[in-house]
């Protein structure tokens, strides 16, 4: 069966070297929290993941979730008990506000602890990550008396929180939405609806469950502009804090998944249920995009963690596993067959896995720094700048991350052969766990169209100029070092490609909103592949400046400077594909009529 190592001395490397934390000394969230500090706590995430999470993964898979005729789930044997050892030891209110009971620790070091959970046990990982959200719209938008009641009980894990978007009528257009919200006397309003696929939606882990819930009011405008927020708990809070009566919201079913199994995706009827507004009226879908921002990250990073372990897995199988000669000769002249990782097209799968991981974990950690100066930064203009960089970056890593964690999961699987297809090798579960990824939090598609129709002219372009200044800002700091003109010149060279591309989809968008489009899909990956590019240009000059320095850390470096290397000229160059794709234009997409496509 699969067995999980936690990638600490990768998560070592970014954060002491790679990020330059000198530069974040303002961050209150810094303050108090030194390298040691930071070590201590990936060293007893990792602890975490490996020793409790990791072995129920395949339990949860096996057992998945079961709901009694009264609407109750029971989730997989060692969830419950998994879940108090996570909470009593803090990890929920990590990155929390101290205010309410969180450790106030920055979002990157939440973004490790996430990959580290995701990788795992990836259904275990869905409840904290859902509640985090719950957490971020409440403290963004709720009231002072909303705050005070469900944010202490969130953080500490007491209780757990989902989002209620999609109905079955509707999706991703939630203009469509039905779910009806009556106010009532008391200030309240009484909530009837339905809603699906709405994940962590009842379980067994917490003493309560407050759904934040998209309705319209009798009055509200048609489409988008008329929908409103609502805080509807499983059980209506008490004066002392504690959950009290049962509201009027039933769990109706638990789907059937292809993967996730002991992640509770539920069907939830609302029938007459307490409700309270968050905010204003028809302002619900601005709120809940703060959820659904910080899902598509969390997402994203799920993708990462899920990719992580199966190319981590595949590479220890590729070690052990026993098939012909390498075409040089026997490299293990004493075996009766050389190991699988001799063989050129073995070794290409590996190294895609590891450049695609790797640079993936930068990119992250690197936006989760950006988006910890955006909310704790003392200066505006740096929380301005930050704040460009976290949106534009949102869709790419919500997308990339998510096709880069199916994409290696199959990769994974297709290392191990025939094996690999079978259920008790337990690899194939990573390819059916992370596929759900590039569907739920908004579509892959409908990332790509987010970047090419909101973020690429947001801001009169300021979105993109905070890509192309930090990027450029870098080149000119290390051109002329030795070493490295092989990764500055290709990365110079793919920048401009982008940044003309860019120009190119702006002006298509102008004269057809199908060019747009058609475009996007390969756009987000063309500017993905390219961020990764600064991602392993960044990492191989810390590496090369390391290693002349005489770093205690020799083999890590010299490592980087070959993935790196692997990176620039095996994975880069598909940029030049992606660039006449996007050029091609619609009409060959669009040219069939739609009842023969």
């Amino acid at each position: 069966m699969p067995v999980y190592r936690a990638p600490l001395d990768d998560f070592r490397f970014l954060v002491e070297e790679f990020l330059d934390l000198d530069q974040a000394a303002d961050l209150p969230s810094l303050t108090d929290c030194s390298a040691d500090d930071i070590r201590a706590i990936l060293r007893e995430g990792a602890r975490l993941a490996e020793t409790v999470l990791q072995p129920l993964n395949a339990v949860g898979d096996e057992q998945g979730v079961r709901l009694d005729d009264d609407g109750r789930a029971t989730l997989p044997e060692g969830f419950a008990e998994a879940y108090q050892t996570y909470c009593e030891a803090g990890w929920n209110g990590l990155t929390a506000d101290v205010d309410y009971g969180g450790q106030g620790l920055p979002v990157f070091l939440g973004l490790c602890l996430s990959e580290m959970l995701n990788a795992a046990n990836a259904s275990f990982a869905a409840y904290p990550g859902l509640t985090h959200g719950a957490v971020e719209v409440i403290e963004r938008h709720g009231s002072d008396e909303q705050k005070q009641r469900y944010l202490p009980p969130m953080i500490a894990g007491r209780w757990t929180g989902t989002m209620n978007l999609t109905e079955p009528q509707c999706g991703t257009d939630l203009g469509l939405i039905r779910t009806r919200a009556e106010p009532a006397t008391d200030g309240s309003y009484r909530i009837s609806g339905t809603k699906i696929w709405i994940s962590a939606g009842e379980h067994d882990l917490a003493d309560n469950i407050v759904h934040l819930v998209l309705a319209r009011t009798p009055d509200a405008p048609a489409g988008t502009r008329g929908i409103s927020l609502f805080i509807v708990p499983k059980f209506l809070p008490k004066d002392d804090g504690n959950a009290g009566e049962r509201n009027r919201v039933r769990c109706a079913g638990v789907d059937r998944k292809m993967g996730m199994k002991a992640s509770a995706t539920c069907e939830m009827q609302y029938d007459n249920a307490v409700g309270f507004l968050v905010g204003e009226e028809n302002r619900g879908l601005a709120q809940m995009f703060t959820m659904m921002n910080a899902a598509r990250l969390v997402t994203g990073i799920q993708g990462l963690g899920l990719a992580s372990v199966a190319a981590q897995n595949a590479a220890s199988f590729a070690r052990e596993r026993l098939q012909g000669r390498s075409l040089a000769g026997p490299k293990y002249p004493d075996r009766p067959a050389d190991p699988i990782i001799v063989h050129p097209d073995v070794r290409y799968m590996l190294l895609k896995s590891r450049a695609l991981v790797e640079g993936a974990r930068a990119l992250g950690l690197y936006t989760g720094l950006q988006l910890e100066i955006e909310h704790r930064h003392p200066d505006p203009e740096r929380r301005r700048q930050a704040g460009h960089f976290v949106a534009l970056m949102t869709p790419i890593i919500k997308a990339f991350f998510t096709d880069m964690g199916s994409e290696v999961a199959n990769l994974g699987l297709q290392v191990h052969g025939g094996a690999g297809y079978i259920h008790d090798t337990g690899v194939e579960q990573f390819v059916r766990d992370v596929r759900i990824t590039q569907i739920y939090e908004g579509t892959n598609g409908v990332q790509a169209l987010d970047l090419v129709g909101r973020k690429l002219v947001a801001d009169n372009g300021d979105l993109l100029k905070s890509f192309f200044s930090a990027v450029q800002s870098f080149i000119d700091s290390v051109r002329g070092e030795e070493g490295m003109a092989e990764f500055v010149d290709p990365l110079e060279q793919s920048v401009k490609r982008l940044a003309s591309t860019s120009a190119l989809v702006y002006q298509q968008m102008s004269r057809d909103p199908l060019e747009a489009g058609a475009a996007s899909s390969d756009f987000l990956r063309l500017f993905a592949l390219t961020a990764l590019a600064w991602m392993w240009a960044r990492m191989a000059a810390i590496s090369q400046r390391a290693l002349d320095a005489g770093s205690d850390h020799q083999t890590l470096h010299q490592d980087k400077l070959a993935v790196a290397r692997f990176y620039f000229a095996r994975m880069l160059p598909e940029t030049l594909g992606l660039e006449a794709k996007v050029a091609a234009g619609a009409q060959t997409l669009m040219a069939l009529e739609d009842d023969r496509v």
